[in-house]
């Protein structure tokens, strides 16, 4: 979005209200005007429908509740984009489907600009600024004008609970860096008005501590047992507990600040990088190279950033015209991919042209950088035949999804050096290329299976933990693929525990659809119970860093579902579809009665992408043409489908499912 939309921004950390671009509060009119605008941003960009509005807006609607509310929305176009042109289509609230939207952008609401800064990590010195600045933006109660209205109920709850631990980490920061003193009198102000918050308490006693007042910190703590057990009946937790025991004893840890044993040694030892690696030496790229793989595996923000800085640590190895290290730096992100749509695809094109063009550049013979005696015990060749493969396996990995003929033979070559050298972990990322490249026609869920198979027990041999929780998610798909669910379930099982006991929380987003999906699969639940299921797996891509896989999918389940049961098309057939729409589409017309346009739209569908997906688009084509007795496209279908005979459309994916291929084939005659 460009002009005026981007400038506008909303505050509900208080009373409801917008300001323009220079920062003028922008006026509302009445309050069912303001109501119109906090129910919209309560929905988070997603479309709400009158319906909806009339009811939460009345508590007994008027005969022309609806004509009124569609008055509100015009005079809340006007005042929010007063310079757009007669007639033009608003861009900031929109019409959409049976309802209406607020596209804000993501750091134009107050309150979500607020949830994102209270959840960002970082150490105490990056927190403290920042969440200072975020308390700063409350002006009052969340949703302050609608504290009764039970649509901002959940909301304001929500938003309550997250200021008050926004005031705690705030805390927790300043003990951190030192300024307990200062901590104190917040904290007091705060345990007086929210007793029951043992972190609240926690924190009291240990910023007195701190300050020297171990007595006082001690009556804190007989304070919190005394309220918890008399008036709740509970004891205090285990962090009140070792808190007590621990100034009882004078533990050494309580003088060495808030951070953990591990956070201590991170300090540590960054301040002595800084202090031997001199600025600008090209291990510090290496070593940066390293700290972004593990930042994608966090996800959110980690992951987007990890993207980011990769390339351009790529493009400063290049500056630099050392080719040996251009080929480290870009084959040591071997960051384990499951999902065949790339997040970004014009960053993924930077770095395959870097590679190809570093690939191109390798002089052959045994790395010169190589220290003299690694030299000689390495055969000629096999160093830099390592680091071809590296760039091959990132050229299969970033190629993913596309025609290109290219990627399989980089993923087939990857995988022979690989083998080759005998190097279990460049075997393990050449493998995920290997895997990325399977999609070539459908059908082919029993070669990923053996994929993820070698995989999992090449991984647990070597200790090589996020290959191995690949190969897990790899082998869910592939069994969900041939309606193995007992087989799929054991492998999403055995994903959850590796992701809880090595901290990787992008796995969970991955399992919690396939629980969803095996929901819908099986049977076990009705319709309404699946989409629930689906919109719960969906809550969980809001933020994970992974717009190639949020993009369209939870439309796309719910049309799929809708189609397996017989229900009626969605009620929007505009938007919403995102990459999914060409195949999509002609369905979604049929079902709103526009044979001829969905005859029309089938004439011109391309190929699906070569990806998990590839199938179920495929049934969705093939059903909407034999609505409108497209032979030529039944043919097409019946072609690409045919290999995948013996499996459920869509389920390899892990995602969703249109159910068995083979109802489909029958379909088409």
């Amino acid at each position: 979005m460009t002009g005026e939309v981007q400038l506008t921004t909303f505050g509900v950390l208080g009373p409801v209200t917008a300001w323009d671009g220079a920062g003028v509060a922008i006026g509302l009119k009445g309050p069912r005007h303001r109501a119109v605008l906090a129910r919209l941003i309560v929905a988070r960009r997603r479309v709400v429908p009158v319906a909806h509005l009339v009811t939460d807006l009345w508590e007994d609607p008027p005969p022309d509740a609806v004509g009124a509310l569609r008055t509100f929305v015009a005079a809340l176009r006007r005042a929010l984009e007063p310079q757009r042109p007669p007639r033009s289509p608003a861009r900031l609230l929109v019409t959409e489907g049976p309802g209406y939207a607020l596209r804000a952008e993501p750091d134009a609401v107050d309150a979500w600009r607020f949830e994102r800064s209270v959840a960002a990590p970082g150490p105490p010195e990056d927190v403290l600024p920042r969440v200072e600045e975020a308390l700063g933006w409350w002006r009052g109660p969340a949703y302050a004008d609608f504290a009764d209205e039970p649509w901002a109920r959940a909301e304001r709850s929500r938003l309550t609970e997250l200021r008050l631990h926004a005031v705690e980490r705030l805390a927790e920061a300043r003990v951190a860096l030192g300024a307990a003193g200062e901590a104190v009198p917040d904290l007091d102000a705060h345990v007086a008005e929210h007793p029951w918050r043992e972190e609240g308490w926690r924190l009291l006693a240990l910023a007195l501590y701190r300050t020297g007042r171990q007595g006082d910190a001690l009556a804190v703590l007989r304070r919190a047992r005394e309220l918890l057990v008399e008036q709740l009946g509970v004891d205090p937790g285990p962090g009140l507990r070792r808190l007590e025991a621990d100034i009882l004893h004078h533990a050494p840890h309580l003088d060495a600040g808030r951070q953990g044993p591990a956070d201590t040694v991170w300090a540590r030892a960054s301040a002595a990088y800084d202090r031997s690696v001199p600025s600008g030496a090209r291990a510090r790229l290496e070593s940066t190279v390293g700290l972004m793989r593990d930042l994608a595996v966090t996800g959110g923000g980690g992951l987007r950033a990890a993207r980011e800085h990769r390339v351009a640590a790529v493009a400063a190895a290049e500056e630099l015209g050392d080719v040996e290290l251009t080929a480290r730096v870009i084959g040591a992100y071997d960051v384990p991919a499951i999902w065949t749509r790339l997040d970004d695809p014009g960053q993924a094109g930077h770095v395959i042209a870097a590679a190809e063009r570093t690939l191109a550049a390798l002089p052959p013979g045994p790395a010169a950088t190589l220290p003299p005696a690694l030299a000689v015990a390495i055969p000629p060749g096999t160093a830099r035949d390592a680091l071809r493969a590296r760039l091959l396996a990132t050229i299969a990995l970033e190629s993913r999804g596309t025609n290109a003929a290219r990627g399989p033979a980089a993923a087939r070559e990857a995988e022979l050096l690989a083998r080759r050298l005998d190097d279990p972990g460049l075997l393990a990322f050449a493998l995920n290329g290997v895997f990325m490249q399977t999609f070539h026609r459908t059908g082919l869920a029993p070669r990923r299976d053996a994929i993820g198979a070698e995989l999992i027990a090449l991984s647990a041999r070597h200790g090589l933990t996020t290959y191995e929780v690949l190969g897990h998610l790899i082998r869910l798909q592939a069994r969900g693929a041939l309606a193995d669910f007992a087989g799929a379930d054991a492998h999403a099982s055995a994903a959850d525990r590796l992701a809880a006991r090595h901290e990787l929380p992008l796995v969970g987003v991955f399992t919690q659809w396939y629980w969803a999906l095996r929901l819908d699969a099986t049977g076990q639940a009705p319709p309404r119970e699946v989409e629930a299921a689906y919109r719960a797996a969906a809550a969980r891509l809001d933020g994970a860093g992974m717009p190639g896989l949020e993009d369209g999918l939870l439309p796309l389940a719910l049309l799929c579902l809708r189609v397996r049961h017989a229900l009626p098309a969605p009620a929007d057939e505009s938007t919403g579809f995102g990459p999914y729409e060409p195949w999509t589409r002609p369905l979604v017309l049929l079902g709103h009665g526009h044979r001829r346009e969905a005859a029309a739209k089938l004439r011109d569908v391309p190929d699906p992408p070569r990806d998990l997906l590839q199938e179920a688009m495929w049934c969705l084509v093939a059903r909407a043409a034999v609505a409108v007795g497209d032979r030529e496209t039944m043919a097409r279908a019946r072609v690409a489908l045919a290999p995948a005979a013996a499996e459920l459309a869509g389920a390899g994916s892990g995602l969703l499912t249109l159910g068995p291929v083979s109802e489909h084939l029958d379909l088409l005659g």
